[in-house]
């Protein structure tokens, strides 16, 4: 029996090489678009997501009080931009944190707002909110009301460490 010379099939071997390589970057570059495209519709299912919940919760409170005109109805958070900026969906985890603890607001007269801004102030003060094993703590920055809609304006930043 003959074996025959394998210098023949140098060239064949190059090319399946060449085109398992191809395949495999084709691959990689397909995952990376792929996850990119999937992280964008995560971000905006999570936004949908919290959005849907603040309509709720603003549904229940506006037929609760609609005979009412003088009542905080609805609570908006905006987070302000800040250098560099966070994930936005710690932003939004923190904003979720934020709305729960604020809910207290809802239906209070809107002539007694001085006192609920030092509520909330003394209640926020230096509070820590705990979002994926990281700790943030919010800085109320400008309270608006106006027609039953309590806006405030937040910036939100990490903890810094102290060493002992």
């Amino acid at each position: 029996m003959r074996i025959p010379p394998f210098s023949r099939y140098r060239h064949i071997s190059q090319i399946a090489a060449v085109f398992v390589l191809g395949a495999v970057v084709g691959a990689v570059v397909y995952n990376a678009v792929f996850q990119n495209s999937y992280n964008l519709l995560w971000l905006s299912n999570q936004d949908l997501e919290i959005q849907i919940k603040q309509y709720e919760d603003d549904i229940k409170t506006l037929k609760k009080y609609r005979n009412q005109q003088t009542v905080i109805r609805e609570i908006k958070i905006r987070n302000e931009q800040q250098d560099p900026p966070l994930d936005p969906v710690i932003v939004k985890a923190i904003i979720v944190q934020l709305g729960d603890d604020l809910d207290v607001l809802r239906g209070r007269n809107v002539f007694e707002i001085d006192t609920y801004s030092k509520f909330v102030r003394t209640l926020l003060n230096e509070k820590i909110y705990k979002v994926r094993e990281k700790e943030y703590t919010v800085e109320i920055k400008t309270m608006l009301l106006m027609e039953g809609m309590l806006q405030i304006w937040v910036d939100v930043h990490p903890v810094k460490v102290r060493n002992p």
